[in-house]
C-alpha cells in the first residue's frame, strides 16, 4: 500500500523536529505531507530550514480543513490510504507499521490506534468524555469502539474519496460514526501514546466539555439528518479545481 502520513501543525515549534526526525527514521519508506495551518510561530521556519515537505496556510483555516486538504492531495496522488498523525509527539510512528498490516490484511476502511483496546479505559475527568461517546457510537450503530477520540487514524481509499468530495467530513468521531451507519469497516490496533511535553493542548476543561457536548448532540441527533449516501465507490473525480486553488493559496509542494 502506498501510504501518506498526514501532519497538521499549529504551533508545534518546540516539537515539530523532534517529532519529524523520528518519524523519518522509524518509517523513511513512507511520503508525509505536513500542514502548516497559519503558524504565528517558527513552524514554518522549521519546516524550510530541514526542507520538510509541507503546505503552508497563510491563515489558521482549523482541523478539518486541514485534513480535508490533505485526503485531496493523498487521493489526487493516487494513494491508497492517508494516516492522520499529531505534530505534538503524542503519537508514536511505531505502531504505522501495524496500523497499515491490519487494513491489507482485513481490507478495513478505518484504522484507529486504541489507548484502551483489550483493556479498561481509566475512569477520570479526561476519559468521561470517550467513555460517552464510545457509548454512543455502540449505541446508533452496534459498532464498539474502545477508542473513539484517537487522534491517529488510518484511512482506506474510500475514506479518502469521502473527505475529499464531502465537506461535511469532519476528522472527530461523529464523523467515524456516520460513516459506519453507512458501511465502513471500522478497526482497532492496540498503541501507547505519549503525554505531550511542550505546548499547550486546546482542549482545556471548558473545551473538553463543549467538544463532548457537540460530538454526543451529532452522534445521538444531527447526524440522522445527513444524507444517506454509501462511502464513496468508483470515479475519483473530485473537486479538482477547488483542491488546486487550496494548494496555490497554501504554496503547496509536490512531493
Amino acid at each position: 500500500m502506498r501510504v501518506l502520513i498526514i501532519i497538521p501543525a499549529y504551533n508545534e515549534e518546540k516539537s515539530l523536529k523532534r517529532v519529524m526526525e523520528h518519524l523519518k527514521a522509524v518509517c523513511p519508506q513512507l511520503d508525509y505531507l505536513i500542514i502548516n495551518d497559519g503558524s504565528t510561530d517558527r513552524t514554518k521556519a522549521i519546516c524550510i530550514e530541514n526542507q520538510y515537505h509541507v503546505m503552508h496556510f497563510p491563515e489558521n483555516q482549523g482541523l478539518t480543513k486541514v485534513i480535508q486538504t490533505g485526503m485531496r492531495y493523498a487521493l489526487e496522488r493516487d494513494y491508497d490510504a492517508a494516516l492522520q498523525f499529531d505534530a505534538d509527539g503524542q503519537h508514536l510512528p511505531e505502531y504505522i507499521e501495524s496500523m497499515v498490516s491490519l487494513m491489507e490484511e482485513t481490507g478495513c476502511d478505518i484504522v484507529i490506534a486504541s489507548r484502551f483496546k483489550d483493556g479498561k479505559m481509566p475512569f477520570r475527568l479526561r476519559t468521561l468524555g470517550g467513555k460517552l461517546i464510545s457509548a454512543a457510537i455502540r449505541l446508533t450503530t452496534g459498532q464498539s469502539l474502545t477508542d473513539p477520540t484517537s487522534g491517529m487514524r488510518l484511512y482506506g481509499r474510500r475514506i479518502i474519496r469521502q473527505f475529499a468530495r464531502d465537506s461535511s467530513c469532519a476528522p472527530e468521531p461523529d464523523t467515524i460514526a456516520y460513516m459506519v451507519r453507512m458501511g465502513a469497516n471500522v478497526q482497532e490496533v492496540k498503541v501507547e501514546m505519549e503525554d505531550r511535553k511542550e505546548g499547550k493542548s486546546y482542549l482545556t476543561p471548558v473545551n473538553a466539555t463543549k467538544y463532548m457536548i457537540k460530538e454526543l448532540s451529532s452522534i445521538l441527533i444531527f447526524q440522522w439528518f445527513r444524507g444517506k449516501k454509501s462511502i464513496a465507490e468508483g470515479t475519483d473525480n473530485t473537486k479538482r479545481a477547488e483542491f488546486r486553488e487550496l494548494e496555490r493559496v497554501a504554496g503547496g509542494r509536490k512531493l
